[in-house]
């Protein structure tokens, strides 16, 4: 069966399966940049290049914001083209979507570059952490434009209906950034900066991968040069659709920056050591609800389009049911052996261990709930309605969060800073639920009614 026919055709919950896969398996790889990082810095140079790492990603996150930007508004448009038959202008979304990518990530590195270290010290770096997060971070931004078309070109294969190319593209990176890092942090003896090396030779490696996916038209799509002229309606249409993940991403990079310096102020360097690996551990837990997100989203996309509403309500479903079991076995073992989860970083830390564990416990008490906020917001997203799929993303991480960071620690001083999240995930699902069952109540007249809904607000 056609790639592309099987996400109007095919059995939901094998489609799911099929798609969600390879997508988590990438997610968690692609998590394994920073995680393997941490790993061997934490051992390898010691608890405050971890915090440095930390101190930095703010500017990560708005690296991956951008990818998010384009690539995933560009892989939203494209899913829906092609539930509508419309190839070619599939094609011209890609090809404006690989020269956005391209001109934006260049502009966001120089600028960076330009700009660290003030950008640093605003974002918590103490004068212990600066010179770490500093030797780490301008490697990071000379390879910003290949962070940008790996990860961000990479999810139009996934959009097209190859989920298991997509994935190998994070297992190229991310086998290659884990062989690399021991090399040069403890054979070469590179330190910090080994580790960043690492990232963004195994990023360039990625790149290179997709490149040669869609340049030699090895899927539905191919990567034209007629196509790559910006089209000022294309630009427009991606960025709308892409602003939600965007504005999320933004949202977690302001969250950082204020969460940082909270840390600093409230518990020092070894508060921003513990959040950093709290970070890593967490992200391990959530990357597989990205994963599902990406799977469920081009058979989301495509129905929609294709006006088959029962089988997008059905995904739904089965998107949320799966995100909330594997969120749940994430609270598990993060409430029962956190000591054991952190030792990964150093086990000789036992200050680390101590105060990271009882951060942990308080700060990812309410996993549980956030595979269903996560999902739903994504479902929004998919079927083009970009306003309710922004506001949605950003209530975890700015309408609550960012009240709850200024309010609690005042009042509970470090603990505030830990109870800030699960504050913010209990109000944010809260709100998305309200969203979610008025919306399913509108698509099912909609079905009855087989009257198209894009772009609507």
């Amino acid at each position: 069966m056609n790639r592309s026919k099987q996400l109007g055709e095919k059995n939901i919950g094998e489609l799911l399966i099929e798609f969600s896969i390879p997508a988590i398996v990438g997610m968690l790889v692609n998590a394994l940049y920073n995680i393997v990082d941490r790993i061997f810095i934490g051992r390898g140079v010691g608890r405050l290049g971890i915090a440095g790492i930390f101190v930095g990603y703010p500017i990560s996150l708005i690296l991956m914001a951008f990818g998010m930007l384009i690539g995933l508004g560009g892989n939203a448009l494209v899913s829906i083209r092609l539930g509508q038959k419309k190839e070619k202008e599939a094609e011209e979304i890609l090809g404006n979507s690989f020269t956005l990518l391209l001109l934006i990530s260049v502009g966001v590195g120089i600028l960076g570059l330009l700009t660290l270290e003030p950008l640093l010290k605003a974002f918590g770096a103490s004068e212990t952490i600066l010179p770490y997060s500093v030797d780490y971070m301008k490697i990071i931004l000379f390879g910003a434009p290949l962070q940008a078309i790996g990860f961000g070109l990479n999810n139009f294969i996934r959009g097209e209906g190859n989920p298991k190319m997509a994935m190998g593209t994070m297992l190229i990176g991310a086998i290659l950034n884990t062989v690399l890092d021991p090399i040069f942090i403890f054979i070469f003896n590179m330190g910090i900066k080994g580790a960043a090396l690492a990232t963004i030779i195994s990023q360039g490696a990625s790149s290179i991968w997709v490149l040669s996916y869609f340049f030699k038209g090895k899927g539905l799509l191919t990567l034209k040069s007629e196509n790559l002229k910006l089209k000022k309606s294309i630009i427009k249409e991606i960025i709308s659709i892409g602003l939600a993940p965007f504005s999320m991403q933004i949202a977690a990079s302001m969250v950082t920056v204020l969460l940082n310096n909270n840390l600093k102020n409230y518990g020092g360097d070894i508060a921003t050591s513990s959040m950093a690996v709290i970070n890593s551990i967490t992200m391990l837990v959530l990357m597989p609800i990205f994963g599902i997100n990406q799977g469920a989203q081009p058979i989301i996309g495509y129905n929609y389009g294709a006006k088959k509403y029962d089988r997008v309500k059905e995904t739904l479903k089965l998107a949320i049911l799966f995100a909330t079991i594997i969120v749940t076995i994430g609270f598990i073992f993060t409430q029962t052996i956190p000591e054991k989860l952190i030792a990964l970083f150093g086990k000789d830390e036992k200050e680390l261990i101590q105060v990271a564990s009882r951060a942990m416990r308080i700060n990812l008490s309410m996993l549980p709930i956030i595979g269903f906020q996560v999902i739903s917001a994504n479902y929004f997203q998919a079927i083009g309605k970009p306003k309710q799929a922004m506001f949605l993303s950003l209530s975890r991480q700015v309408l609550v969060l960012i009240p709850a960071l200024i309010i609690l620690p005042r009042i509970f001083q470090l603990t505030g800073v830990w109870l800030a999240g699960p504050v913010s995930d209990i109000i944010a699902s809260i709100i998305t639920a309200q969203f979610l069952i008025k919306d399913l109540k509108h698509l099912g007249k909609e079905s009855t009614n087989a009257k198209p809904r894009i772009n609507e607000n």
